[in-house]
C-alpha cells in the first residue's frame, strides 16, 4: 500500500505542473471505492487551485470545492499531456488544459471524492479523525509521549491507527521502532520520556529520508512521472525476515500484528 511518503512524492511530481489548469473533461472507469460525489459533468470548467496532503489523502483544490484522492493498496496517479488511452485499470482521468491525472488502481480500493469544502461531511468523513502530520513543527514529542501514556495497545499498532500521528503505515513504523531501539509489541503506555522522544525522532527521520529517496517501490508504485522509488534499498528490517541486523546480525524476526507484517531485531529492539 502506498504510504505517506509515496503519496507525498506523487504529490511533488504533479503539483506544480498541474496548478492553473481548467477542467475539461472527467472520464471514469469502473466504481471505486467510494462513489465521486457529483456529476462529472458539473466539474468541467473548473480551475485548479493546488494539491495539498493530508495523511494518505492528496486534496486537489479547485475554485469551487476540493478533490479527495487516495490511493488505496495498489493505486498510483500519472499526470501527461500524453498519455494513452485508458486501459483496463485506469478508472479516473481528470483531463485538464496541462495534462490528464489519471488514477490507475488495479484493485480499486482507491478513491476519488468530491467534497464543497474541508467542513462539508464528506471530508470532514475522511479526514476528521486524522491525527497530527508527523513531517509538522505540530508533531511534538512531549504531546507524542502523552498520547501514548493513554494507550494500551502495542506500539506498532498504535502508530498504525493514524490518530495519534498520521500516515505512519506498515514499513515505516518497523523502521522507525527500529531505529528507536523499541520492541514493536511493547504497549505504548510503556513508553518512557526519553524513549518516546527518540520515536518521534525516528519518525521524522525515517519519512523524511522515505521522501528523499522517492518513496518505497514494493510492488508497483510509481510517481506521477512512472519513476519508482528507492527507500526499500537500504531498510534495515522491512521485508528482511532471516536476513542479519545491519547493526548486529542477529537474523531479523518477522510475527503477526493485527493482520500485518511487523518486522523486528530481537535484539537491538527492546521490550
Amino acid at each position: 500500500m502506498p504510504e505517506l511518503p509515496e503519496v507525498e512524492v506523487t504529490r511533488l511530481s504533479f503539483a506544480d505542473r498541474i496548478v492553473g489548469a481548467k477542467v475539461q473533461a472527467v472520464h471514469m472507469g469502473k466504481p471505486l471505492r467510494w462513489p465521486l460525489g457529483i456529476e462529472p459533468a458539473a466539474l468541467v470548467g473548473r480551475l485548479v487551485r493546488g494539491v495539498r496532503r493530508r495523511g494518505k489523502y492528496l486534496l486537489v483544490d479547485l475554485d469551487q470545492g476540493v478533490l479527495l484522492l487516495h490511493l488505496g493498496m495498489s493505486g498510483s496517479l500519472r499526470f501527461d499531456m500524453g498519455l494513452p488511452q485508458a486501459a483496463l485499470h485506469d478508472h479516473f482521468d481528470l483531463v485538464t488544459s496541462h495534462g490528464v491525472l489519471r488514477l490507475n488502481d488495479p484493485r480499486r480500493f482507491g478513491a476519488v471524492v468530491y467534497s464543497a469544502d474541508e467542513s462539508a461531511p464528506a471530508a470532514v468523513k475522511l479526514l476528521g479523525r486524522l491525527g497530527v502530520e508527523p513531517l509538522e513543527d505540530r508533531f511534538d514529542a512531549v504531546a507524542l509521549h502523552a498520547a501514548l501514556q493513554r494507550r494500551k495497545a502495542p506500539i506498532k499498532q498504535v502508530l498504525l491507527a493514524g490518530d495519534v500521528v498520521v500516515g505512519v503505515g506498515n514499513i515505516y513504523a518497523s523502521e522507525a521502532l527500529f531505529l528507536a531501539g523499541i520492541r514493536p509489541t511493547l504497549p505504548a503506555a510503556r513508553i518512557s520520556r526519553p524513549r518516546a522522544a527518540r520515536l518521534h525522532a525516528a519518525v521524522r527521520d525515517v519519512l523524511a529520508r522515505a521522501v528523499a529517496k522517492g518513496g518505497s517501490t514494493l510492488r508497483d508504485f510509481s510517481n506521477a512521472y512512472g519513476e519508482g522509488g528507492y527507500f526499500q534499498l537500504e531498510a534495515m528490517v522491512y521485508d528482511r525476515a532471516g536476513q542479519p541486523c545491519r547493526i548486529c546480525a542477529t537474523p531479523i524476526r518477522v510475527i503477526r500484528q493485527g493482520q500485518r507484517a511487523t518486522y523486528f531485531c530481537p535484539h537491538c529492539q527492546k521490550h
